[in-house]
């Protein structure tokens, strides 16, 4: 990409990194595939803030659910990617508490690569229940929660998707003052 960038004229660019927590692919895998690509092209690219798990994405969550019709009396399970880094799984964690916030239904994190797992911590949830998805898109991770939603007749909110450009800019937008 930073090669059709740099054949375009362009010398300058913002990648933006499409991840809620601070794990392995945004410490290591990004920053060096940036380097590689800075050095490929000769495009000087400025690496924003992930997307993260702030109050912006708690946000995203809460109008996701409200779209969805789900209420504060349906409980909620956060379901993420998941990391061999506590402290992103962690942050998910955290995200999960902070969306529980004025909610009488509990919330609750799980993940679809490292525990806790879905079908785990389901059974600690009273039903009604809703799954929401801190996933930009449907793929795999997503198809087993997909199915288990679909047989116990619980809502599955669709992934953030579109309703997260906003915050993909606002990353961009304070990123443009390093060049």
């Amino acid at each position: 990409m930073a090669a059709s960038l740099a054949a375009a004229g362009t010398r300058r660019a913002v990648v933006v990194p499409l991840l809620f927590t601070a794990a392995y692919h945004a410490t290591i895998d990004t920053p060096e595939a940036v380097r590689g690509a800075e050095a490929s092209s000769g495009v000087e690219l400025a690496v924003a803030a992930i997307l993260g798990t702030g109050d912006d994405i708690v946000d995203l969550l809460r109008f996701s659910l409200a779209d969805a019709g789900v209420g504060p009396e349906v409980s909620v399970l956060v379901v993420a990617v998941g990391s061999s880094d506590a402290a992103a799984n962690q942050a998910v964690a955290d995200l999960a508490e902070r969306l529980a916030t004025g909610r009488p239904a509990p919330v609750r994190a799980a993940f679809g690569t490292c525990d806790p797992r879905p079908d785990a911590v389901v059974t600690e949830l009273p039903e009604p229940i809703a799954i929401a998805p801190l996933f930009l898109a449907d793929g795999l991770l997503l198809d087993p929660v997909r199915t288990l939603a679909a047989e116990r007749g619980w809502t599955m909110i669709e992934p953030l998707g579109r309703r997260a450009t906003g915050v993909v800019l606002d990353r961009y937008r304070s990123t443009l003052g390093r060049f």
